[in-house]
């Protein structure tokens, strides 16, 4: 888990923490994404930046319910 949270975007005021969250209830896509959170939705330069935060959470969300599921 991270210990920072970075402010990823700006204009809403997303971080990368909200980001996480919304991977770990289970979003799946960017859009889903941008719908919970408003994200890329005025300038659109954290849209890159946040792509990578939510696929590394969607990532670990994966693995972590893998790990549950095998016990």
């Amino acid at each position: 888990q991270r210990q920072m949270c970075i402010e990823t975007g700006i204009c809403k005021g997303v971080t990368d923490r909200d980001i996480v969250a919304v991977a770990e209830q289970g979003a799946t896509r960017m859009s889903e994404l941008k719908e919970c959170t408003g994200l890329a939705s005025q300038c659109g330069k954290c849209a890159r930046d946040a792509k990578a935060i939510f696929n590394d959470a969607k990532r670990q969300a994966r693995q972590m319910e893998g790990m549950f599921s095998a016990a």
